[in-house]
């Protein structure tokens, strides 16, 4: 990163990545401020939150923090979350959050003190006005959504660094008050426990049915769909000499289907919802690619045809597991992040 004086907004988190995020952003010569969004409730005295902790990175570098309420933004997430889960669907609400909460936040605050970029921890980058998987925790997947005019104002000062493990010795040497502050594993607004967020907004989801086999035989019961996603193995309490796998949930008959590895392959999708970093080719045309149809998957090879303005198909060269309505299907040529779409 050049050198300068032009103002940037990063978000901060009050994790690692967006505290060395920022640091490197002030080292380059960016006049820096920080905003934190705040999805719920403050925490209550003598139990820090991510705004505590935002607050004490902030006070560290020595840069200004605006910490914003984005309860209500969160609220509908979390309401499209839940509606997902009951139509049998596993949502991806990173992605969403990004574009629906997260950047117009960021540009909202930015356009408001005349800041010309805003900024994140996410490990990607930007080349060419082009967004390009990281070398180590790519997270590109979850930038698909963003609308393409805006890349021209986005940094990603972390997306560049070798590894996490960089990011943690620069902010241990930094003292920065988060350096060993552990990643996320889970939803944030749920934590572990989605379930009660499902018997709460979505109680439907959480409906007892039949478990059953691609004959419709019936296997066991289950909990309730809320619980299983395509391709799941763990937890399916059914007992069938191999291992099984969900292949289908079916919302309308309460049931989740079983069935052995081969039964959970597939060589083809289709998304809807597309969003294009690139111009894509006129509806009807083909173009190869690799396509991510989750965020640990590495992508895969296929031929990508678009079927509508934000629609498309993908064939894959060969098969793959698990592809799951409601997550996203992102495509890239080579590094280079093109645009995506939700696997319908």
């Amino acid at each position: 990163m050049a050198s300068r004086r032009d103002k940037a907004v990063v978000a901060v988190s009050g994790g690692v990545d967006s505290a060395v995020a920022a640091w490197r952003l002030r080292e380059a010569g960016y006049d820096v401020s920080a905003l934190h969004l705040r999805r719920g409730p403050a925490a209550p005295p003598g139990r820090p939150g991510h705004a505590a902790d935002a607050a004490r990175v902030a006070e560290a570098l020595g840069i200004d923090l605006t910490i914003e309420d984005a309860e209500a933004d969160f609220a509908d997430l979390i309401d499209d979350f839940a509606a997902e889960y009951a139509r049998g669907r596993t949502p991806n609400p990173c992605v969403r959050c990004n574009a629906r909460i997260k950047f117009p936040h960021l540009l909202a605050r930015a356009d408001r003190i005349g800041a010309r970029f805003v900024a994140t921890g996410h490990h990607a980058r930007l080349a060419g006005g082009a967004i390009r998987r990281a070398a180590e925790k790519d997270q590109s997947y979850a930038l698909f959504a963003l609308d393409r005019a805006v890349l021209v104002r986005i940094l990603l000062p972390v997306g560049e660094m070798a590894d996490k493990a960089e990011v943690r010795r620069i902010a241990a040497a930094l003292g920065l008050p988060v350096a060993e502050k552990p990643d996320s594993q889970e939803i944030c607004f749920a934590g572990d426990d989605y379930p009660a967020l499902l018997a709460a907004r979505r109680p439907e989801a959480l409906t007892p049915g039949d478990i059953v086999d691609s004959a419709g035989r019936v296997l066991g019961r289950h909990d309730g769909i809320g619980r299983y996603t395509i391709g799941q193995r763990r937890g399916l309490r059914v007992a069938a000499g191999v291992p099984m796998y969900v292949t289908r949930i079916d919302p309308a008959a309460g049931t989740v289907t079983l069935g052995p590895k081969a039964e959970v392959m597939s060589r083809r999708l289709a998304a809807d919802d597309a969003n294009w970093h690139a111009d894509p080719p006129a509806v009807g045309e083909a173009f190869d690619a690799i396509v991510q149809v989750r965020y640990n998957h590495d992508g895969a090879p296929g031929r990508v045809r678009v079927t509508a303005p934000e629609a498309f198909e993908v064939e894959f060269g060969e098969p793959v597991a698990a592809v799951t309505p409601g997550q996203a299907a992102v495509v890239y040529d080579g590094e280079r992040l093109l645009g995506g779409g939700w696997i319908r």
